[in-house]
């Protein structure tokens, strides 16, 4: 669709800032970032071109990740609900729900008979009665841990993922949670990939996008919208390609994704695609 020939060489140098989405993009389908991918990332950071992740994962599952490129950028987790160093030590931005949300939401998953979690930075806590969560929540490489009541985790609470298999259950659970009767959230709807027949609701706070999450970012390290190159594949990445940054799509990413794209790539994640994307950023570095 596109080609290399065809990116306007300026755009390239005034990119600082790569932020890559994890799963489908920069890993591929094993979770492994392609060796070539690697040794590019590594050269361009020798090139003051900074690094970060923005991810539906939590924090603490990409902290390994920004360990193996080396960078020391914050971090976009939860879809823009956390903005944070590897460290822990400087948190950019944290989304997290009122308390008011968060306790209506156990109840109602309590009074429905629907598996609930909240999922904090460093992990999604669930009880017995939700002991199903680790199976049913597509998470990667979260950690999970059963806890005897949510009373002690109903603040700091990013995120909060129903999961069901009773549609009209979920469908209520959604316009309960949603405005008027909720202020302030943002709340997701649909169906898993990998579990037949199971349904999920995510609520954030309101505003916890990629999109706004980069915002934070680049405000955060003085940049401009021109001077980041995005690269994803999912729905959860349209929001930063509506901005007006360098887009990138991979070649296994949705329709949508790739009509909003300045580049798509050839090849897909298992196929260390974005290896095409860094070799054409590295050689415009060491032209300028």
């Amino acid at each position: 669709m596109n080609g290399i020939k065809r990116i306007n060489p300026e755009k390239l140098n005034q990119i600082k800032l790569v932020v890559f989405d994890v799963d489908g993009t920069l890993v591929s389908d094993d979770g492994v970032i392609g060796d070539k991918s690697l040794s590019l990332i590594k050269e361009l950071m020798n090139y003051d071109v900074k690094i970060s992740l923005a991810s539906g994962r939590l924090h603490s599952a990409l902290v390994e990740i920004a360990e193996i490129i080396g960078t020391s950028m914050p971090l976009i987790s939860l879809d823009g609900a956390l903005i944070k160093d590897k460290q822990g030590n400087q948190i950019v931005h944290q989304s997290s729900l009122r308390k008011k949300i968060v306790n209506l939401s156990v109840e109602l998953a309590e009074k429905y008979f629907v598996n609930v979690a909240l999922c904090h930075s460093e992990a999604i806590y669930y009880t017995e009665n939700h002991s199903l969560i680790p199976m049913l929540l597509d998470k990667f490489g979260a950690l999970y841990k059963e806890v005897d009541s949510y009373r002690n985790y109903i603040n700091n609470t990013l995120e909060i993922v129903f999961a069901g298999d009773n549609r009209r259950t979920m469908e209520y659970l959604r316009d309960r949670l949603s405005f008027p009767f909720a202020f302030d959230t943002s709340v997701s709807f649909f169906r898993s990939h990998s579990h037949d027949n199971i349904y999920y609701l995510e609520i954030k706070k309101s505003g916890s996008t990629k999109a706004k999450g980069l915002e934070r970012l680049l405000k955060h390290l003085k940049l401009q919208q021109q001077n980041v190159m995005v690269v994803g594949d999912w729905y959860n990445d349209i929001p930063m390609f509506e901005t007006k940054s360098f887009k990138v799509a991979m070649a296994n990413a949705v329709p949508e994704l790739k009509r909003m794209a300045d580049f798509v790539l050839s090849k897909s994640n298992n196929e260390d695609g974005i290896s095409e994307i860094l070799e054409a950023l590295l050689k415009s570095k060491r032209n300028k």
